[in-house]
């Protein structure tokens, strides 16, 4: 009764246009004055909550990828993929999800992803005669891989909240990112054999394919450096984010494509973000904090473990819940409020929390471009100019696809396990 009265509240707060950070901090701070423990509670939720070393690494990674984005290292990273690929049924669209594959490599976040390939990939698509909402949809769906192929932001906050080794899901994050790429590639090589209407690049030749991969090489080595040092074990995630920092400021000062002015819009739109981030993460503590306390998480893993014993009705009803605020909430809100609560069921019922990570991280994905809020949705109306309702329809069979992604990882979990695990 105190759970579905909170969530009440919540809702109704969050309807009226309160900040998701105000809210669950407010909610968290009324709920322990009015159990009568003391509000110092909360200021010290709030100040442990970003008192981590790991969390360094957001404001590092969201602005290595604000660089890269105003320093135009798309333009060069979609030339070079799409040289080798772009001849094929559904060349172009096999080079976008290839190229926000590769971006996703380096850059950790969703809109980023998109903003960088659709800003390259959207007018030479629509220009070779691809439907309008496909483009879009492919370009929302495709920027979503950001937070799945490492290093993911997403997967730095989850590694937080659960005490789990970051690399380890850094390293579950690649089967499953290896595994969506291949099913979005496949839907674009369907949709382009049924619809007959695009125009294909002629094949390029040896020489211009070399041209475009040397020219695009820094971009490809940056990924190597971030990721080969992660698994390698030469730094640590916050380490590789400063690093990846220089390295991405080295390349866009070299290729002269970053002013001044463009480097100082890049560093406030990373402080925008990352405060923002900051203050939903500290919400979410004093709001955590409150409801371990009121033992809602404990009540919810008897509720749970009395009712459903067998993983594949928790993690159906999990995914149903997910979906279900994917109206409502973006990604690092609903990672927030719902692993804090579900962590403890994790233990009753032996499900392995590398493995559930990456499925709650591909239903967030799913957030993203699930209509009102998905934040992809608006990030490719603005860089294609294109009405909403146009993004909307190209994305529904890209959501089909994430969900099927989900029933393989369930049904083989070694997509997920093998590599942390195995290695």
């Amino acid at each position: 009764m105190i759970m579905l009265s909170v969530l009440l509240i919540m809702l109704a707060l969050m309807l009226i246009g309160v900040p998701i950070a105000f809210t669950l901090g407010g909610m968290g701070l009324s709920m322990l004055i009015l159990a009568d423990f003391s509000p110092l509670i909360g200021s010290q939720a709030l100040v442990s909550s970003i008192d981590s070393f790991i969390l360094l690494s957001v404001p590092l990674f969201l602005l290595m990828s604000n660089v890269l984005l105003k320093g135009g290292v798309g333009t060069d990273l979609f030339n070079a993929v799409q040289t080798w690929v772009g001849h094929l049924p559904g060349g172009l669209g096999i080079a976008t999800i290839l190229s926000c594959g590769f971006f996703a490599a380096i850059s950790g976040s969703s809109i980023a992803t998109a903003a960088t390939i659709g800003t390259v990939a959207i007018p030479e698509m629509i220009k070779r005669g691809y439907p309008r909402h496909f483009v879009f949809g492919l370009l929302a769906a495709g920027g979503t891989l950001g937070i799945l192929i490492p290093p993911s932001i997403p997967m730095i906050i989850y590694g937080v909240i659960t005490e789990e080794s970051i690399v380890d899901l850094f390293m579950a994050g690649i089967g499953p990112g290896i595994f969506l790429v291949l099913l979005f590639t496949c839907y674009c090589i369907f949709f382009s054999i049924r619809h007959k209407k695009q125009q294909r690049p002629a094949k390029a030749s040896m020489q211009v394919r070399l041209a475009a991969s040397i020219k695009a090489s820094p971009i490809f080595m940056l990924a190597a450096v971030i990721l080969g040092g992660i698994y390698g074990g030469v730094f640590t995630p916050t380490e590789s984010a400063a690093i990846g920092l220089i390295c991405a400021l080295i390349i866009v000062f070299l290729r002269q494509s970053l002013s001044i002015g463009e480097l100082h819009k890049a560093i406030i739109e990373s402080l925008q973000t990352t405060v923002a981030i900051f203050m939903i993460i500290a919400g979410a503590k004093i709001f955590s904090k409150a409801i371990t306390l009121y033992r809602i998480p404990q009540d919810i893993t008897t509720l749970i473990t009395t009712n459903i014993d067998q993983v594949g009705l928790f993690i159906l009803l999990v995914c149903s819940v997910l979906l279900l605020l994917g109206f409502f909430l973006e990604s690092i809100s609903m990672l927030l409020i719902m692993v804090p609560v579900l962590l403890p069921s994790l233990g009753a019922l032996g499900i392995d929390p590398i493995w559930f990570g990456i499925i709650f991280v591909i239903m967030i994905e799913c957030a993203l471009i699930t209509p009102p809020v998905g934040l992809n949705l608006f990030v490719i109306q603005a860089v294609g100019k294109a009405d909403i309702t146009e993004v909307i329809t190209g994305v529904y069979p890209f959501i089909f696809l994430m969900l099927a992604a989900v029933i393989a990882i369930y049904f083989i979990p070694s997509i997920t396990t093998y590599l942390p695990y195995a290695l």
